[in-house]
């Protein structure tokens, strides 16, 4: 099958789309697919994949792509990049990683031809909070995450308590769960927080952290990734997402559970299916929830490997080669129409 997959940011980019896209295009080839890529992200690094990458494409070599493929893959949808199908009818489908409105939660003349164009395509939701925004029918099929890097060392020594990896902005709601690690101090309880990431709060999140007089609790580590991050994540206990944001998914959570983590996340959007059975949830937005989930999970009397065992299970259907292989199948499916 000749796949020509888009992908509006891709690598050298950083982020959760570019990680999800480069993980499926590598499988596909893998799986003995023929695989071009798209993308508006311009820079080149000059990393070799095993797939032809055409970065900003023209009108022309765009529509010429297009013509050339099996199936058109948009893994979020870019209306930028779909106008050929108007030409040359090839089969579609679109995977959303993302909400269909703009940044501020409004919904502009884009996100509604986008929900109106979608009708034709065959759909992919990566979170049941996802599908219930797409304004068509849509199969679930959760992200996948880089099994051949985040992986669980046993032999680590897991002896700090609660990690945060993430942009260091107010969506993200890192200074919620200071104030949530403020509530339990009282209690005798003064678990160490590791953050990592980088982002326009950092300056304000440190002055909080003064404020509640937890700068002894908290380290700010910085942006960490690859094997550096992994090593990270592998001396904690729990990693927390507090996000504000509606998140889509939260792969985050998933690279977490990976290295031993238990989760900890906010009952919303679609972090719940992120972590399944494997994670713990704590009611959105509300520091006092999470401080009594943050509670429970240090008490030495609660067994974090009833979560870890469940983490094998879970991470087993988000693996780069299953979720490469259902996305393969509804490609086959749409090609069947």
């Amino acid at each position: 099958m000749k796949i020509l997959l888009s992908s509006h940011f891709f690598a050298p980019s950083v982020g959760g789309i570019e990680t999800v896209s480069e993980i499926l295009a590598r499988e596909f080839v893998q799986a003995g697919h023929d695989v071009t890529v798209v993308t508006q992200t311009k820079a080149d690094d000059g990393t070799r994949f095993p797939f032809a990458v055409y970065r900003q494409p023209g009108p022309g070599e765009l529509l010429r792509l297009v013509a050339k493929c099996d199936v058109y893959f948009h893994n979020n949808i870019s209306l930028r990049s779909a106008w050929p199908l108007l030409l040359k009818r090839r089969p579609w489908v679109v995977a959303h990683h993302t909400w269909i409105m703009r940044v501020d939660g409004r919904v502009g003349w884009r996100d509604r031809l986008k929900q109106l164009v979608v009708r034709r395509a065959r759909n992919i939701a990566v979170s049941e909070a996802l599908r219930a925004q797409i304004a068509a029918p849509a199969v679930i099929i959760g992200n996948p995450y880089r099994d051949d890097l985040f992986r669980c060392d046993p032999g680590a020594a897991r002896d700090r308590e609660l990690i945060f990896v993430g942009r260091l902005g107010y969506e993200k709601g890192l200074d919620l769960l200071f104030h949530s690690l403020a509530l339990i101090r009282p209690r005798g309880l003064a678990p160490r927080l590791t953050v990592v990431g980088e982002g326009p709060e950092e300056t304000a999140l440190r002055a909080l952290s003064v404020q509640l007089k937890l700068e002894d609790q908290i380290t700010f580590a910085g942006k960490k990734t690859g094997s550096d991050l992994v090593s990270l994540l592998n001396r904690h206990r729990i990693i927390v997402v507090p996000s504000r944001l509606q998140e889509p998914f939260g792969l985050v959570a998933l690279e977490g559970l990976a290295c031993g983590c238990v989760a900890l996340v906010a009952n919303c959007g679609g972090l719940p299916d992120a972590v399944g059975k494997a994670g713990v949830v704590f009611r959105h937005e509300d520091r006092e929830d999470a401080a009594a989930r943050i509670e429970e999970l240090l008490d030495p009397r609660t067994d974090l490997n009833v979560y870890r065992s469940a983490a094998r299970s879970h991470l087993a259907g988000h693996s780069a080669r299953t979720v490469a292989a259902k996305y393969l199948g509804v490609m086959e499916e749409a090609m069947r129409r």
